[in-house]
């Protein structure tokens, strides 16, 4: 039986860990109830569903599914319509990037990154919007990088590419669901994330020497302006670089 909640839902992709973790604890410390999408990091899925069930008074979902493959998107849609009378916020935040050298690149994986860091935006906006639309209310927020606008790197040219790409899809969604869905996307810069800790921690501190405040971003803080971005009463279509100040 469908349960009610009185709180707003918000639906996170690749929100077991790093960012997507962040920002699944930051809407439910605000009330929201959470449904989690994961692919393959159960036992860290389950860990942020226990902490955020021990402090929140919110309902916590998980859902594994890869939202690059369109059935196991309808799969996350029935689940969302069987369990939540509404659905307010989608952050497509789910993300991969594998940095090589141009020699070493292989169209397997390019045609992979932009299979998770596009296609799966595409999909989840396409079937989520559909659902806010007949509500006539929701929010977007695509989570893009500073490597889609103005930080380019050759070992990340596929990953770049995916990125760049989400930015044009997120004004084309804004003009196509307006007046209804607001759509806006961040694009933080370096962030202190899984995909990040292998970096040598040279090149982390020379890197740091162009950003003003002088460090990478841990992840709580680029979930506070994805919960802006998803709030904001006026913000539409609108592409927010939170890089610390690079230059």
């Amino acid at each position: 039986m469908k349960e009610t909640y009185n709180n707003k839902t918000v639906i996170i992709t690749g929100a077991s860990r790093g960012i997507g973790a962040k920002t699944a604890l930051k809407f439910a410390s605000c009330g929201y109830n959470v449904i989690i999408n994961y692919v393959n990091n159960n036992h860290l899925a389950q860990n942020i569903q226990k902490e955020i069930v021990s402090k929140y008074n919110v309902k916590v979902t998980l859902i594994k599914a890869d939202i690059s493959k369109e059935e196991e998107v309808k799969k996350i849609i029935d689940i969302i319509k069987e369990n939540y009378s509404s659905i307010d916020v989608l952050i497509n935040n789910a993300g991969i990037a594998i940095d090589t050298t141009l020699e070493d690149k292989t169209v397997t994986n390019f045609k992979r990154i932009l299979d998770v860091n596009l296609i799966g935006p595409f999909l989840m906006s396409k079937y989520i919007g559909k659902l806010m639309l007949n509500q006539k209310s929701g929010r977007i927020v695509n989570i893009s990088s500073t490597n889609g606008i103005d930080s380019y790197y050759p070992y990340s040219m596929d990953y770049d590419a995916s990125k760049a790409a989400l930015i044009s899809l997120t004004h084309n969604f804004a003009i196509e669901y307006a007046p209804y869905i607001q759509v806006n996307c961040i694009a933080p810069g370096w962030v202190n994330t899984e995909m990040n800790k292998e970096l040598d921690k040279e090149y982390i501190n020379e890197e740091s020497k162009h950003i003003l405040l002088k460090r990478f971003a841990e992840p709580e803080e680029i979930a506070e302006s994805i919960y802006f971005a998803a709030t904001a009463p006026y913000l539409n279509d609108t592409i927010i670089k939170v890089d610390g100040g690079r230059i």
